[in-house]
């Protein structure tokens, strides 16, 4: 099973590519995979609109 980062983690991690620093590189002082970077990136997108996708406020809607 993958390891549940906290979503303070996950911020900070975006903050650092937002910022210009490499995936790559910030993938590796963190130790974490840069495919979950790319993963939570590509999220990110997504939830805020800026790519089409479902987003995770409408993945746990009530019907």
């Amino acid at each position: 099973m993958p390891k549940r980062h906290p979503p303070e983690f996950r911020r900070k991690v975006l903050d650092l590519v937002a910022s210009g620093r490499r995936v790559a590189r910030v993938a590796t002082n963190l130790d974490i995979s840069d495919q979950t970077i790319y993963a939570w990136r590509r999220r990110e997108l997504i939830d805020t609109g800026q790519m089409p996708g479902t987003t995770n406020t409408d993945n746990f809607e009530v019907f």
